[in-house]
């Protein structure tokens, strides 16, 4: 049996559909166990219990593989970083006690116990954990996800169809390497399979610089757009206005500075083979065409994904 942690949401759906492609007996660890389950009687629910470790584990009782996608991107009243590291470090303690033999761990590129910034701090602390639990890991390190129902992705094609410019924080020359959502769930149950202990980064086959990201989805779209460098204090500002309009956070301080400080690159292989100019292509019709919202999505999970994969 596997469990995959928001089979419901985005990653996490795509790791559950591979499964039960493979005639895998699959449930669900999530916030939300009674909206729509867009699997039926096929994939079970049990909320995270993470205030009821007994019962978490015993939510776990026969898995032998877990794969995590949980996380949280961006500190807000109702949900934090540091109460993301707690609350996944309480999943790692009940997976060892029910007996789980193999976590698969979506991290990021680039995690630092060092780092200045919370959310590589964070995931680097749970890989830090993750090894030292004498559980079977492998460790996936995506920069950027995309596919049906992604956000940053998305909302940077929706900026594009609706702004005559185009803003970068900086220079734009900072780098991104885009990996399609079902290759990442493709990597994570190869690797649910196996136990030896790993850490793959999860990249995707093409390399843009921030600025040629835009101009390349720009010229997909048939919206050519100019590209202007912006100082990072005002692409925040701008941020900040876009998201009071959409009721969201487009942005946050430390995204920016992950992205100005290169982390969302690695000098890896490859590890997918979609690419996202492809991919662009074959959607430019629907991307971009509404915005994605991130707080939409917490508040009301069954509407915002209702009709989409």
């Amino acid at each position: 049996m596997h469990a995959v942690t928001g089979a419901f949401g985005y990653s996490g759906k795509h790791i559950a559909r591979l499964l039960l492609s493979q005639e895998q007996h699959v449930i669900t660890l999530t916030n939300s166990p009674h909206r729509p389950n867009p699997f039926g009687d096929a994939v079970a629910a049990h909320p995270f219990n993470f205030d009821r470790p007994e019962a978490l584990a015993a939510s776990l009782a026969g898995v032998k593989v877990l794969y995590n996608t949980y996380w949280v991107r961006f500190n807000h009243p109702l949900f934090t970083h540091a109460s993301a590291v707690k609350n996944t470090l309480t999943l790692f303690e009940a997976a060892k006690r029910a007996g789980v033999e193999r976590i698969v761990h979506v991290s990021i590129t680039n995690p630092s116990l060092d780092s200045p910034l919370e959310y590589f701090r964070g995931k680097a602390q749970l890989e830090a954990a993750l090894m030292a639990s004498g559980l079977s890991y492998t460790i996936l390190r995506p920069a950027v996800l995309f596919g049906e129902e992604d956000i940053l992705i998305n909302n940077i094609a929706w900026m594009l169809r609706r702004f005559p410019v185009f803003g970068v924080f900086g220079d734009g020359a900072y780098r991104l390497q885009p990996i399609h959502v079902d290759d990442l769930a493709r990597l994570a149950v190869e690797q649910g399979v196996l136990r030896t202990n790993t850490i793959i980064n999860a990249i995707g086959p093409e390399t843009f610089t921030y600025r040629e990201l835009a101009e390349r989805l720009g010229e997909i779209l048939g919206r050519r757009r100019r590209v202007i460098s912006i100082p990072p204090w005002l692409g925040y500002r701008a941020g900040r206005l876009i998201g009071a309009l959409a009721d969201d956070v487009v942005i946050t301080h430390d995204e920016i500075q992950g992205l100005c400080a290169d982390l969302l690159y690695v000098d890896a292989p490859p590890a997918g083979t979609t690419t996202l100019t492809d991919w662009a292509r074959a959607h430019r019709d629907s991307l971009g065409r509404h915005y994605a919202s991130e707080l939409a999505r917490r508040r009301d999970r069954a509407r915002e994904y209702a009709g989409n994969g």
